[in-house]
């Protein structure tokens, strides 16, 4: 785990954004931007896609990602890669110290399987995904641009035997992880709505995404 602070101020961002819990976040930022998403009441699951704004055919890759940074975790100083393994963001600042890569997001078929057959139904990411892809056809994304994405904030350790845990979450209230974009991309984040999953102390709560 990397604890590194930011010296940014909130109060000198260009943009902010509150996200409730069960909503999502779909926009551009552009080279250069710098995007904190700070976990407001302590552990929400933020789970997270980027494309490249220019050509979404080109998307966060946690092959790549995990491969070439030796680690399954992402922290301050990691590099989130491209399907085509080019950098598109980087952290440049983490309170919280571990995210997850490999868990992905719920689905009202993982809530049947992970859970009891009476909640398939209750909202999920993938849900929130899908509202957002509908509602912003400028972007160019449709269903099969979705792969799988980070779960920042998220506590899913790996098992001795390689297996995963979904464990209590170890982000708090005011934690946060902040990125450098490298190119032009979209970021589509679908702030978790989940009550069955104790990384979120199955309790759902806002988050808020800065920009500078």
């Amino acid at each position: 785990m990397t604890i590194l602070e930011s010296q940014l101020a909130a109060e000198n961002a260009l943009e902010r954004h509150t996200i409730g819990a069960g909503d999502y976040y779909f926009a551009p930022l552009k080279k250069g931007q710098i995007l904190r998403i700070l976990d407001l009441e302590g552990n929400q699951a933020a789970d997270t896609l980027f494309f490249n704004a220019n050509d979404v055919s080109e998307r966060y890759s946690a092959t790549d990602t995990i491969r070439e940074q030796g680690n399954v975790y992402l922290s301050a100083g990691s590099v989130l890669r491209s399907n085509l393994n080019n950098p598109m963001l980087e952290i440049t600042a983490d309170t919280c110290g571990r995210h997850d890569t490999l868990g992905g997001a719920c689905a009202t078929e993982s809530n049947t399987v992970r859970y009891d057959l009476e909640k398939r139904c209750m909202h999920a990411c993938r849900d929130s995904w899908m509202l957002a892809v509908a509602e912003h056809p400028e972007y160019g994304v449709n269903k099969r641009d979705i792969s799988h994405n980070i779960n920042f904030f998220m506590n899913v350790p790996v098992t001795s035997d390689g297996g995963l845990t979904f464990a209590d979450g170890i982000s708090g209230a005011g934690k946060y992880v902040e990125m450098v974009a490298l190119m032009d991309v979209l970021v589509l984040m679908s702030n978790c709505p989940q009550l069955n999953n104790p990384c979120n102390g199955y309790n759902p709560t806002p988050v808020e995404m800065i920009i500078w």
